[in-house]
């Protein structure tokens, strides 16, 4: 697959809390007056875009216009489903579960746009505003899947499901709005509910606030530097970037370097001033842990209790054990279990990765000047041994990888190639910034079936990472297509100057892409379990299984050409690239799965547990489970760790490597049936990519497979197989 490969490109399908996902994701396609809402009807959110799909006009939305919105979604939803738990009809599935699937068209349409805004082009009135309505949603969530009206009208429902001979879809709507409710907490009693909203109210304002810290703390905490001496290493272009980004944060004369969302940072591969790549990693290190306002180890402290509370609640030993009882895992045990198997191989692996770099400082070094290995030197080292020993040099391969080549002539190509599906960009469609595009997305019979918005460049108010999300799900039932987009943090180049991109930035946008495959293939007839509507541990694997194409001979040869003269990557560079494949994996698995672990641990905590410090709590939790090689730090300190924090994947982080497992598992299976065919990949969206979450996820996936996952194709890719790189 190339050089380090990092598969912990993320998916963001993310509302201000994971709590308000399915109140929200309900779309009536029936416009109502916007009267009946008391919303004016001069909003733009009043009643469905009249642009194709339905998307977004974003030439007319203002910040303005969404407090409103989302206040009038509330309660247009809120008196809907009401309606529903008043019926005096005895509950049926028509009237009770369909009845449910149409409310929210008002909070569905404006909350879409919301998360989309205040993620990727986020400023201080949004940012106020998400920790406003975050408590006003968390408890519209509490009042609907509380109620005991409506609750005791789905129970009736499920307790007579075997009668009903519903369709498998249907069947499974039963079931998920059934344990929906009971993990929300329905059957509780009613002091027991009162302290549960509570809780939910108050972490859902926390995640909103956890969200704003952290992208002030990132952009405070960018590395500046007054010399250009200091950022030896860097490319012309690179260096420009840095320039051109200490202009736009008014420090002209100076460059800057932006921090990514994860510990490591991509400057840190090239930098030769040893000094500069201190102060880039611990830039990055203790970007949130400053004892100032974006500090985030206050409200970490409160979540982790909030969630631990919670599942004393809900009957539940931990948070961890909660959550689980919807994912594949089911229960804590099951992650532990595959986590620590990794750990052996994985920390040999990394040791040594360790030695051999630890070599190359030794004989570069001498006397005063040797040192040992640190987290910053990693990767600078990695790439010489890297070199050295595969002759790969990293800016001898991003002349191959244009950004828009990527995309044009390897992303969509290989769509095509798997799916028949051919893409037109869309310029007269309007978007929220400059450097957004949109494609209109065709099917292999020319019929119009989605819009994929995206948006690949670092801007300051984006928050850190790469996503997917929508703006309109699909839904039978509700007449609607999907309006999808992908979210990164590319560094944006100086004018006129080409986006280069590595090789690992190129697997995130495969691996991104493969997201917005998931959702435009959506074919099911309800929303709530269309798409990427899907358990954490599954939602990845659609993803992780795309970026195999990055480097599949016939897409790569596609796109991999020289951005001056066209020229197709040489074979001999090829090779290497193929070479290298497991090189370094120690060192990129052990980061992932130790962040994994950590988040395990912080959501294993109990109600009785008095954590009061996040460091000395992060220290004991990785060297309990023996993650704690200080050459290897996690790939996210718990104190920007956005994913289990704000952004629904409290002790779910495993799902990325457990998801790797069913992604390489399932291309082995197109290795063994020839490839990149259309037969293939037909057969891959009938069976998965189009199924959504219409039924139970492993058995979906041994229907794909044959057979239940297994992890030799992950650890084979990995090189864990191997004694040595």
């Amino acid at each position: 697959m190339g050089n380090k490969i990092i598969f912990m490109k993320k998916v963001y399908i993310s509302f201000l809390a994971l709590i308000i996902m399915v109140t929200s994701c309900n779309n009536n396609s029936k416009q109502k007056d916007s009267a009946s809402t008391g919303l004016s009807p001069d909003n733009p959110f009043a009643k469905a875009s009249t642009l194709p799909f339905e998307a977004p006009d974003f030439s007319k939305i203002k910040d303005s216009n969404f407090k409103p919105a989302l206040e009038a979604g509330i309660k247009e939803q809120l008196d809907e489903m009401n309606r529903i738990a008043e019926n005096p009809d005895a509950p049926t599935f028509e009237n009770t579960m369909v009845a449910m699937e149409k409310t929210g068209q008002l909070l569905h349409r404006v909350n879409n746009v919301f998360n989309l805004l205040s993620g990727a082009n986020t400023d201080p009135e949004l940012q106020k505003l998400s920790e406003e309505i975050a408590p006003e949603l968390a408890a519209e969530n509490d009042a609907i899947y509380l109620n005991d009206k409506l609750f005791k009208r789905v129970e009736a429902i499920y307790n007579q499901k075997a009668q009903l001979k519903l369709d498998p879809e249907s069947d499974r709507l039963v079931e998920f709005y059934y344990q929906k409710f009971v993990l929300s907490g329905a059957k509780l009693p009613d002091k027991a509910k009162d302290s549960l909203k509570k809780l939910n109210k108050e972490e859902a304002m926390l995640g909103a606030k956890f969200t704003n810290q952290l992208l002030a703390a990132a952009k405070s905490g960018a590395l500046v530097v007054d010399s250009k001496d200091a950022l030896a290493g860097l490319s012309d272009g690179e260096i420009d970037a840095a320039a051109l980004a200490a202009k736009n944060a008014n420090q002209e004369g100076k460059w800057l370097i932006p921090i990514r969302n994860t510990t490591q940072q991509p400057a840190l591969q090239s930098l030769n001033v040893r000094a500069t790549r201190q102060k880039l990693f611990e830039a990055s290190w203790n970007r949130a842990e400053k004892g100032d306002s974006n500090d985030t180890r206050p409200t970490i402290l409160r979540i982790a209790a909030i969630r631990a509370q919670k599942a004393k609640l809900l009957g539940f030993p931990n948070y961890a054990a909660w959550k689980l009882m919807d994912q594949m895992a089911k229960k804590p045990e099951a992650v532990e279990k595959f986590i620590s198997d990794l750990v052996p191989a994985v920390t040999a692996k990394a040791k040594i990765e360790a030695s051999d770099i630890q070599k190359v400082i030794d004989q570069q070094n001498k006397g005063n000047d040797k040192f040992k290995l640190q987290p910053c030197d990693w990767n600078y080292y990695a790439e010489q041994v890297r070199k050295a020993r595969f002759d790969l040099d990293e800016s001898e391969v991003k002349p191959y990888f244009e950004i828009n080549n990527v995309l044009q002539n390897g992303i969509f190509y290989a769509a095509n190639k798997l799916y028949g599906l051919t893409f037109k960009e869309r310029k007269d469609l309007p978007v929220y910034d400059k450097d957004v595009r949109v494609f209109e997305v065709f099917d292999k019979d020319g019929t119009s079936m989605a819009l994929f918005y995206c948006d690949y460049f670092k801007r300051d108010n984006k928050n850190g990472g790469a996503w997917m999300d929508i703006m309109m799900g699909q839904s039978k039932l509700l007449g609607t297509k999907p309006v999808v987009y992908n979210i990164c943090n590319f560094t944006k180049p100086a004018d006129g100057q080409p986006a280069l991109i590595s090789f690992d930035d190129v697997t995130t946008m495969f691996h991104e892409f493969g997201h917005a495959l998931h959702g435009m293939f959506a074919a099911e007839q309800y929303l709530s379990l269309s798409g990427t509507a899907t358990a954490r541990d599954f939602v990845e694997f659609p993803s992780q299984f795309n970026e195999h194409w990055a480097s599949d001979t016939a897409v790569f040869r596609n796109y991999a050409k020289h951005y001056k003269t066209g020229e197709p990557m040489p074979q001999a560079l090829v090779d290497k690239i193929k070479k290298a494949a497991t090189f370094n994996q120690g060192y990129s698995l052990m980061e992932i799965i130790a962040a994994a672990d950590l988040d395990m641990q912080w959501h294993e905590i109990s109600a009785d547990s008095n954590v009061t410090d996040v460091d000395k709590f992060e220290s004991a939790a990785l060297a309990k489970t023996h993650l704690n090689m200080h050459e290897v730090p996690t790939r996210y300190r718990s104190s920007y760790f956005l994913h289990i924090w704000s952004n629904g994947y409290a002790a779910g982080y495993y799902a990325y490597s457990w998801t790797e497992m069913l992604a390489d598992d399932a291309f082995s299976w197109f290795e063994e049936h020839g490839g990149l065919t259309r037969e293939n990949g037909q057969r891959f969206r009938d069976m998965i990519l189009s199924r959504g979450n219409t039924e139970d996820l492993a058995t979906m996936y041994r229907n794909f497979r044959g057979r239940a996952p297994e992890i030799t194709s992950m650890a084979k890719k990995r090189g864990l197989t191997e004694g040595k790189n």
